[in-house]
């Protein structure tokens, strides 16, 4: 159903210039408008037929706001976000952001291709983390890589190259060198959205000189529709039997460790608060929380669901697909107040979940190790990473979420958190495919696929 949604998103031209002055979500276009480094910023608004409302901005290929119903039919926006350019420009951050060249942390900032050693910044813990991101990119990478220039494509403003009611396509052109990566890299990232409220993320790039491409987005969720809410509420089911750990500076050991008997085991859903704490499990002190990555089950299945999470305050679930072999996990752990949202409060401790498909972390270092993967990208080669957020509400009675549901639900599989015959769908892959939540319902859909 997926595929075909996607086929049929694609097929829209898209030619049209934004419309939108003040989005459903409250945003003003006027207060994205701005030149920053020489190109303009801008607010652009997608809406399907449901009323579904994703806004979003060229600077850094970001989603601003995410407007999707919650149980009682309220519109409710599900992501942390700043409201104006100027915010976004001022206080550093990642949310909503399009992550490249490389996301998340490559060991000591070395890469090395064909024997040639490159040095990228050291931006978190002596590592590099994002590509190297700060918003001043001054003292951060070598003298003669773009030194002057604000690291990591967070901070870029992108050019727009189509845009539709429903999708629209930011390119990004990074040089040879800038922070230090080798070759000139031409990425597109496109947003879709679809008939059944989900958000179609594919990302694309090229490259004239072999380099080491890895690119997500970096939403961060709160399903309860108020990020003054924690996240720890969540209910969250992850398709993963490994993680890869960390060390105290939230870099991988190389080891791939399973999840059972552990706080990492989101197998059967449960809240995210529910083990966060236990700082007696080395992971959990190490990351502060989670901030992980696990090792999906998919392996490359796009129709597969590699995550769930819902609020049970709002209804609202998010269900993520992916062609990537990793998910990064992130619970908020550094947001500590110093930033305000959208409606002026500040963004505190755990108010929000971050769901990141990648490769792992440090693949550059590591892709030569059992289970990695290689992340090279090379001239004649096309990068291509692909994402769904696909929202819907959580029925009553609906197996494979709440503990609670899932005991007494007939069908389910307690021990697996997979739904079998005769009991909900959504849990599990199985032969034929997966359906798509929230998406049974849509004339648009194909109920069996």
């Amino acid at each position: 159903m997926i595929g075909v949604l996607i086929a049929a998103a694609f097929a829209v031209s898209c030619n049209n210039t934004p419309t939108e002055e003040v989005a459903l979500s409250g945003l003003k276009r006027a207060d994205f408008q701005a030149e920053i480094r020489g190109k303009k910023t801008d607010l652009y608004t997608l809406r399907n037929a449901n009323g579904m409302e994703v806004c979003l901005t060229n600077f850094g290929g970001r989603m601003v706001s995410i407007m999707v119903p919650d149980k009682d039919g309220n519109m409710k926006d599900v992501i942390v976000g700043q409201k104006t350019i100027n915010d976004y420009n001022t206080y550093a951050s990642d949310f909503g952001a399009t992550i490249g060249r490389y996301a998340n942390r490559i060991d000591q900032g070395k890469i090395t291709l064909d024997g040639v050693e490159y040095q990228l910044p050291k931006n978190n813990f002596g590592h590099c983390l994002h590509g190297g991101c700060t918003l001043d990119g001054k003292g951060v990478g070598p003298k003669d890589a773009n030194w002057e220039v604000p690291m990591g494509w967070q901070y870029s403003v992108m050019d727009v190259e189509d845009v539709t009611d429903t999708c629209i396509t930011f390119v990004n052109v990074s040089p040879d060198g800038e922070a230090g990566f080798p070759g000139t890299v031409i990425a597109k990232t496109t947003y879709t959205l679809t008939p059944c409220n989900a958000i179609d993320i594919v990302w694309k790039a090229t490259t004239d000189k072999k380099t080491v491409i890895n690119m997500c987005n970096h939403a961060y969720f709160n399903l309860n529709g108020d990020y003054a809410t924690p996240i720890t509420n969540h209910m969250m089911a992850l398709n993963a039997d490994y993680f890869t750990p960390v060390d105290e500076t939230f870099m991988t050991t190389g080891e791939i460790a399973p999840v059972e008997g552990t706080p990492m085991d989101f197998r059967r859903p449960k809240a995210i608060g529910e083990d966060i704490e236990k700082f007696d499990y080395a992971q959990l002190k190490n990351g502060n929380g989670y901030d992980h990555n696990w090792v999906l089950n998919t392996k490359g299945c796009e129709k597969c669901p590699v995550a769930r999470v819902f609020s049970p305050l709002s209804g609202i679930t998010l269900t993520v697909f992916t062609n990537e072999p990793g998910i990064q996990v992130y619970t908020g752990n550094f947001l500590d107040g110093t930033v305000n949202g959208k409606d002026g409060k500040p963004i505190q401790f755990r108010t929000a979940v971050c769901l990141e498909t990648q490769h792992f972390p440090d693949s550059p270092n590591k892709g030569n190790l059992e289970g990695w993967y290689n992340c090279e990208l090379n001239p004649g080669e096309e990068y291509y990473s692909h994402c769904v957020y696909a929202f819907g509400v959580m029925k009553e009675g609906e197996c494979c979420m709440k503990h609670e549901n899932c005991e007494k639900a007939e069908g389910c599989d307690k021990d697996k958190a997979e739904c079998k015959e005769g009991g909900c769908k959504e849990g599990g892959c199985k032969e034929g495919g997966c359906k798509e939540v929230g998406c049974k319902e849509h004339k648009d859909c194909d109920k069996e696929k």
